[in-house]
């Protein structure tokens, strides 16, 4: 039983990690595009 216990809560902080690293992976992309400065912006 700690067994199953202990690796279900290894899962669910897994996952917890793996979501606040999916996260700052948006907000660095979301950063690089808001400051690149290889293209110029679009004028319409």
């Amino acid at each position: 039983m700690k067994k199953l216990l202990m690796l279900i809560a290894t899962a669910v902080g897994v996952t917890l990690v793996k979501r606040k690293l999916d996260e700052q992976q948006a907000e660095r992309d979301l950063w690089a595009e808001a400051t690149d400065s290889s293209t110029p912006p679009s004028t319409s």
